[in-house]
Protein backbone atom coordinates (compact mmCIF):
# COMPACT_ATOMS: atom_id res chain seq x y z
CA UNK A 1 0.00 0.00 0.00
CA UNK A 2 1.31 3.44 -0.94
CA UNK A 3 2.23 5.55 2.07
CA UNK A 4 2.56 9.29 2.53
CA UNK A 5 6.08 10.57 2.06
CA UNK A 6 7.98 11.37 5.25
CA UNK A 7 11.02 13.49 6.03
CA UNK A 8 13.29 13.28 9.07
CA UNK A 9 13.34 15.81 11.88
CA UNK A 10 17.03 16.76 11.72
CA UNK A 11 17.66 16.72 15.48
CA UNK A 12 16.51 13.14 15.96
CA UNK A 13 15.91 11.48 12.61
CA UNK A 14 12.26 10.88 13.54
CA UNK A 15 10.23 10.58 10.35
CA UNK A 16 7.40 13.10 10.01
CA UNK A 17 4.68 12.86 7.33
CA UNK A 18 5.01 15.76 4.89
CA UNK A 19 1.41 17.04 4.94
CA UNK A 20 -0.17 18.27 8.15
CA UNK A 21 -2.85 20.77 9.08
CA UNK A 22 -3.31 24.05 10.88
CA UNK A 23 -6.33 25.12 12.92
CA UNK A 24 -6.40 28.93 12.62
CA UNK A 25 -10.05 30.02 12.21
CA UNK A 26 -11.19 26.56 11.12
CA UNK A 27 -11.25 24.87 14.56
CA UNK A 28 -12.54 27.82 16.60
CA UNK A 29 -16.07 26.41 16.90
CA UNK A 30 -18.62 25.62 19.60
CA UNK A 31 -19.77 22.28 20.96
CA UNK A 32 -22.62 21.51 18.56
CA UNK A 33 -22.36 18.38 16.44
CA UNK A 34 -23.18 20.42 13.33
CA UNK A 35 -20.08 22.53 13.93
CA UNK A 36 -17.80 19.68 14.94
CA UNK A 37 -18.69 16.83 12.58
CA UNK A 38 -16.86 18.32 9.57
CA UNK A 39 -13.78 18.83 11.72
CA UNK A 40 -13.92 15.25 12.98
CA UNK A 41 -14.03 14.20 9.34
CA UNK A 42 -11.11 16.52 8.48
CA UNK A 43 -9.01 14.80 11.14
CA UNK A 44 -10.09 11.41 9.85
CA UNK A 45 -9.01 12.29 6.32
CA UNK A 46 -5.62 13.49 7.58
CA UNK A 47 -4.95 10.29 9.51
CA UNK A 48 -6.38 8.00 6.84
CA UNK A 49 -3.87 9.47 4.38
CA UNK A 50 -0.99 8.96 6.80
CA UNK A 51 -0.65 12.53 8.09
CA UNK A 52 -0.08 13.27 11.77
CA UNK A 53 0.90 16.93 12.31
CA UNK A 54 -1.74 19.21 13.85
CA UNK A 55 -0.74 22.77 14.74
CA UNK A 56 -2.64 25.21 16.96
CA UNK A 57 -2.20 28.15 19.35
CA UNK A 58 -3.94 29.79 22.32
CA UNK A 59 -4.36 32.72 19.90
CA UNK A 60 -6.82 30.61 17.88
CA UNK A 61 -9.78 30.86 20.24
CA UNK A 62 -11.19 27.42 21.08
CA UNK A 63 -9.08 25.54 18.54
CA UNK A 64 -6.79 23.79 21.04
CA UNK A 65 -9.77 22.52 23.04
CA UNK A 66 -11.60 21.35 19.91
CA UNK A 67 -8.54 19.42 18.73
CA UNK A 68 -8.24 17.82 22.16
CA UNK A 69 -11.92 16.86 22.14
CA UNK A 70 -11.90 15.41 18.62
CA UNK A 71 -8.50 13.86 17.98
CA UNK A 72 -8.07 10.11 18.44
CA UNK A 73 -4.86 9.60 20.46
CA UNK A 74 -4.52 6.03 19.19
CA UNK A 75 -3.72 7.44 15.73
CA UNK A 76 -0.48 8.93 17.04
CA UNK A 77 -0.99 12.61 16.25
CA UNK A 78 2.03 14.88 16.30
CA UNK A 79 0.61 17.82 18.27
CA UNK A 80 2.08 21.31 18.10
CA UNK A 81 0.98 24.50 19.80
CA UNK A 82 2.51 27.76 20.97
CA UNK A 83 3.17 30.09 23.85
CA UNK A 84 1.83 33.57 23.17
CA UNK A 85 2.40 35.76 26.20
CA UNK A 86 5.10 37.73 27.97
CA UNK A 87 6.59 36.78 31.32
CA UNK A 88 8.08 33.51 32.54
CA UNK A 89 5.31 32.44 34.91
CA UNK A 90 2.57 33.57 32.53
CA UNK A 91 4.20 31.52 29.79
CA UNK A 92 4.45 28.42 31.97
CA UNK A 93 0.80 28.73 33.00
CA UNK A 94 -0.35 29.22 29.41
CA UNK A 95 1.69 26.30 28.08
CA UNK A 96 0.40 23.95 30.78
CA UNK A 97 -3.15 25.00 29.98
CA UNK A 98 -2.59 24.47 26.25
CA UNK A 99 -1.19 20.99 26.80
CA UNK A 100 -4.16 20.04 28.99
CA UNK A 101 -6.56 21.28 26.34
CA UNK A 102 -4.89 19.82 23.28
CA UNK A 103 -3.66 16.53 24.71
CA UNK A 104 -6.10 15.59 27.49
CA UNK A 105 -5.35 11.88 27.03
CA UNK A 106 -1.60 12.35 27.04
CA UNK A 107 -0.98 12.71 30.76
CA UNK A 108 2.48 11.45 31.59
CA UNK A 109 3.66 11.59 27.97
CA UNK A 110 5.79 14.39 26.52
CA UNK A 111 3.96 16.93 24.37
CA UNK A 112 5.36 16.88 20.86
CA UNK A 113 6.17 20.50 19.97
CA UNK A 114 5.88 23.81 21.82
CA UNK A 115 6.66 26.94 19.79
CA UNK A 116 7.13 30.61 20.64
CA UNK A 117 4.34 32.35 18.72
CA UNK A 118 5.52 35.30 16.63
CA UNK A 119 8.67 35.47 18.78
CA UNK A 120 6.67 37.05 21.66
CA UNK A 121 8.94 37.05 24.72
CA UNK A 122 11.29 34.54 23.12
CA UNK A 123 14.28 35.37 25.31
CA UNK A 124 12.13 34.69 28.36
CA UNK A 125 10.63 31.44 27.08
CA UNK A 126 13.69 29.73 25.58
CA UNK A 127 15.18 28.71 28.96
CA UNK A 128 11.82 27.24 30.03
CA UNK A 129 11.46 25.29 26.79
CA UNK A 130 15.00 23.96 27.04
CA UNK A 131 14.35 22.84 30.62
CA UNK A 132 11.03 21.25 29.64
CA UNK A 133 12.69 19.35 26.82
CA UNK A 134 15.44 18.15 29.14
CA UNK A 135 12.88 16.97 31.71
CA UNK A 136 10.66 15.26 29.13
CA UNK A 137 7.69 17.63 29.37
CA UNK A 138 8.04 18.38 25.65
CA UNK A 139 9.90 16.60 22.87
CA UNK A 140 10.78 19.58 20.67
CA UNK A 141 10.69 23.37 20.83
CA UNK A 142 10.56 26.00 18.12
CA UNK A 143 9.81 29.53 17.00
CA UNK A 144 7.24 30.99 14.60
CA UNK A 145 6.41 34.20 12.77
CA UNK A 146 4.05 35.09 9.97
CA UNK A 147 5.85 38.05 8.36
CA UNK A 148 8.95 38.34 6.18
CA UNK A 149 10.16 41.26 8.29
CA UNK A 150 10.87 38.83 11.15
CA UNK A 151 13.14 36.60 9.05
CA UNK A 152 16.44 38.28 10.02
CA UNK A 153 15.68 37.85 13.73
CA UNK A 154 14.51 34.26 13.15
CA UNK A 155 17.73 33.51 11.29
CA UNK A 156 19.78 34.86 14.18
CA UNK A 157 17.82 32.69 16.64
CA UNK A 158 18.36 29.65 14.42
CA UNK A 159 22.10 30.28 14.42
CA UNK A 160 22.51 31.10 18.12
CA UNK A 161 19.76 29.22 20.00
CA UNK A 162 19.40 26.13 17.78
CA UNK A 163 15.62 25.49 18.03
CA UNK A 164 14.32 22.15 16.83
CA UNK A 165 11.64 23.71 14.58
CA UNK A 166 10.90 26.94 12.76
CA UNK A 167 7.42 27.72 11.45
CA UNK A 168 7.33 30.30 8.67
CA UNK A 169 5.28 31.53 5.69
CA UNK A 170 6.37 30.17 2.33
CA UNK A 171 4.55 29.60 -0.95
CA UNK A 172 4.87 29.89 -4.69
CA UNK A 173 3.75 33.51 -4.28
CA UNK A 174 5.86 34.37 -1.20
CA UNK A 175 9.41 33.11 -1.56
CA UNK A 176 11.44 35.45 0.65
CA UNK A 177 12.33 32.55 2.98
CA UNK A 178 14.36 30.95 0.19
CA UNK A 179 17.01 33.66 0.36
CA UNK A 180 18.46 33.10 3.83
CA UNK A 181 16.10 31.51 6.35
CA UNK A 182 15.53 28.15 4.66
CA UNK A 183 19.26 27.70 4.00
CA UNK A 184 20.05 28.67 7.61
CA UNK A 185 17.61 26.06 8.92
CA UNK A 186 19.15 23.42 6.66
CA UNK A 187 22.65 24.37 7.79
CA UNK A 188 21.79 24.17 11.49
CA UNK A 189 19.56 21.09 11.44
CA UNK A 190 16.24 22.83 12.10
CA UNK A 191 12.96 21.29 10.91
CA UNK A 192 10.54 23.55 9.03
CA UNK A 193 6.76 23.77 9.21
CA UNK A 194 5.20 25.98 6.54
CA UNK A 195 2.19 28.15 7.33
CA UNK A 196 0.08 30.02 4.77
CA UNK A 197 0.96 27.63 1.90
CA UNK A 198 -2.01 28.99 -0.09
CA UNK A 199 -1.49 32.64 0.95
CA UNK A 200 -4.80 32.61 2.89
CA UNK A 201 -6.56 31.38 -0.26
CA UNK A 202 -5.33 34.14 -2.57
CA UNK A 203 -3.40 31.66 -4.73
CA UNK A 204 -6.66 29.95 -5.65
CA UNK A 205 -8.25 33.24 -6.66
CA UNK A 206 -5.41 33.68 -9.14
CA UNK A 207 -6.06 30.32 -10.85
CA UNK A 208 -9.78 29.75 -10.34
CA UNK A 209 -10.57 30.08 -14.05
CA UNK A 210 -7.44 28.39 -15.33
CA UNK A 211 -7.40 24.70 -16.30
CA UNK A 212 -4.82 22.48 -14.65
CA UNK A 213 -1.68 22.66 -16.81
CA UNK A 214 -0.59 19.58 -18.71
CA UNK A 215 2.71 19.45 -16.83
CA UNK A 216 0.84 18.81 -13.56
CA UNK A 217 0.84 15.12 -14.45
CA UNK A 218 4.64 15.13 -14.48
CA UNK A 219 4.57 15.61 -10.69
CA UNK A 220 1.43 13.52 -10.08
CA UNK A 221 -0.83 16.50 -9.31
CA UNK A 222 -4.56 16.44 -9.94
CA UNK A 223 -5.41 19.83 -8.38
CA UNK A 224 -3.99 23.32 -7.91
CA UNK A 225 -3.74 22.68 -4.16
CA UNK A 226 -1.41 19.76 -4.82
CA UNK A 227 0.71 21.88 -7.16
CA UNK A 228 1.06 24.62 -4.52
CA UNK A 229 1.96 22.12 -1.79
CA UNK A 230 4.37 20.14 -3.96
CA UNK A 231 6.13 23.35 -4.94
CA UNK A 232 6.84 23.84 -1.21
CA UNK A 233 7.87 20.22 -0.69
CA UNK A 234 10.19 20.51 -3.67
CA UNK A 235 12.48 22.52 -1.39
CA UNK A 236 14.53 19.90 0.49
CA UNK A 237 14.71 21.92 3.73
CA UNK A 238 10.92 21.84 4.27
CA UNK A 239 9.44 19.14 6.48
CA UNK A 240 5.71 19.81 6.43
CA UNK A 241 3.27 22.46 5.17
CA UNK A 242 0.22 22.82 7.43
CA UNK A 243 -2.77 24.19 5.46
CA UNK A 244 -5.91 24.84 7.50
CA UNK A 245 -9.32 23.68 6.32
CA UNK A 246 -12.75 22.80 7.69
CA UNK A 247 -13.65 20.88 4.53
CA UNK A 248 -12.94 17.11 4.58
CA UNK A 249 -12.68 16.95 0.78
CA UNK A 250 -10.09 19.73 0.81
CA UNK A 251 -8.13 17.86 3.48
CA UNK A 252 -8.14 14.72 1.37
CA UNK A 253 -7.01 16.72 -1.66
CA UNK A 254 -4.23 18.42 0.30
CA UNK A 255 -3.02 15.08 1.64
CA UNK A 256 -2.53 13.71 -1.88
CA UNK A 257 0.39 16.13 -2.23
CA UNK A 258 2.24 13.80 0.12
CA UNK A 259 2.23 11.06 -2.54
CA UNK A 260 3.93 10.67 -5.90
CA UNK A 261 6.70 12.63 -7.55
CA UNK A 262 7.94 16.01 -6.36
CA UNK A 263 9.13 18.83 -8.62
CA UNK A 264 12.86 19.25 -9.10
CA UNK A 265 14.34 22.74 -9.17
CA UNK A 266 13.71 23.14 -12.89
CA UNK A 267 10.04 22.27 -12.43
CA UNK A 268 9.76 24.59 -9.43
CA UNK A 269 11.02 27.45 -11.60
CA UNK A 270 8.51 26.45 -14.26
CA UNK A 271 5.71 26.57 -11.68
CA UNK A 272 6.78 30.04 -10.53
CA UNK A 273 7.04 31.31 -14.10
CA UNK A 274 3.67 29.88 -15.01
CA UNK A 275 1.86 31.35 -12.01
CA UNK A 276 3.68 34.61 -11.40
CA UNK A 277 5.42 35.45 -14.63
CA UNK A 278 8.73 34.64 -12.94
CA UNK A 279 8.75 37.71 -10.68
CA UNK A 280 7.76 38.61 -7.17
Amino acid sequence: MERMRTRPIPRTGEQLPVIGMGTWRTFDVGESEDARKPLRDVLGRLFDAGGRVIDSSPMYGRAEQVVGDLVDPTRRPFLATKVWTSGREEGIEQMRRSIRRMAPHGEGRPFDLMQIHNLVGWRTHVPTLRAWKESGTIRYWGITHYTDSAFPEMEEIVRTEKPDFVQLPYSVGAREAEKRLLPACAEHGVAILVERPFEAGSLFRDVVKRPLPGWAAEVDCSSWAQIFLKFILGHPAVNCPIPATANPEHMADNARAGFGRLPDEAMRKRIVAGLTGGGR
